[in-house]
């Protein structure tokens, strides 16, 4: 569940209704596609549906359902011909309103929202933290973790959840089927340990690991000489990021690796 979703279900219980508006079908070329959906109320907007008129208008018109208007709406615009957007695709939207009691709109967004993908992070230092901040926002379910007593001082955002442990591995051994671990704590060794046990649990979609070549080479040597296969040691990924994103600031490498994530949770490997 995104962190609209989680914002959203929270804040349910201090409105009388809300109007859900969903994208029922696309055509040609759109701001987003078939099944995204935001969540109106009378002052307040969760998701977004693509910005821009289309969003403007649907929202506008959510409000009016939420006043007096039918439980049931669909509509189809031309992005170009109605709405002098250049994308010039058609979308068809459709308007749920509920009222009362949020029970009903808490279940609607629960069975709407696709299962985010586990996501355990190690270390709370500066790469760490924003990673946090343009990872929360996405399709994520994050767990993040680190050892040290002030780790998680500063705020943290919706929908993370933290973990402070004295043995970070034990997350390893408790982590769902197929989850992705990222790497990146204060302490070389620490690393290392991280990285053979999430090798040797071997049931992971992605290992990424900060640092450089030299550091994946050693790394590799050692956990060879410990007996790690040969293909597990190709599921290694260090370093981290899309390449042709340059910097090093914590801010690059989170957008580096975010996008790196992004491009692997769509092709499903």
């Amino acid at each position: 569940m995104s962190a609209w979703h989680e914002n959203a279900l929270r804040e349910l219980s201090q409105t009388e209704g809300a109007v859900l508006v969903s994208l029922a079908d696309v055509k040609g070329s759109a701001p987003r596609g078939i099944g995204t959906q935001m969540l109106v109320t009378t002052t307040r907007q969760y998701g977004t549906i693509g910005g821009g008129a289309l969003e403007f208008g649907a929202a506008a018109r959510a409000r009016e359902i939420l006043q007096n208007g039918p439980q049931h709406l669909s509509e189809t615009m031309i992005l170009g011909l109605d709405l002098g957007q250049c994308c010039g695709g058609q979308v068809a939207l459709e308007y749920e309103r509920f009222t009362g009691s949020p029970g009903a709109i808490r279940d609607r967004l629960i069975e709407n929202a696709a299962p985010p993908t586990p996501l355990y992070l190690f270390g709370a230092g500066h790469v760490g933290t924003a990673l946090v901040q343009v990872l929360a926002g996405l399709p994520f379910a994050i767990s993040w973790v680190d050892q040290r007593p002030q780790s998680f001082a500063h705020k943290v955002r919706d929908g993370v959840k933290t973990l402070r442990l004295d043995t970070p591995m034990h997350a390893i051994r408790y982590a769902p089927k197929d989850a992705i671990f990222l790497v990146l704590t204060h302490d070389h060794d620490l690393d290392y340990q991280l990285v053979r046990a999430i090798l040797q649990r071997g049931n992971f979609s992605f290992c990424g690991l900060i640092g450089s070549k030299t550091k994946r080479a050693r790394f590799t040597h050692r956990l060879k000489k410990e007996g790690i296969a040969q293909e597990r040691l190709d599921r290694l990924t260090c370093p981290i990021g899309m390449d042709g994103i340059p910097g090093k600031a914590p801010e690059a490498i989170a957008i580096s690796v975010a996008a790196q994530l992004l491009t692997l949770i769509k092709s499903g490997t």
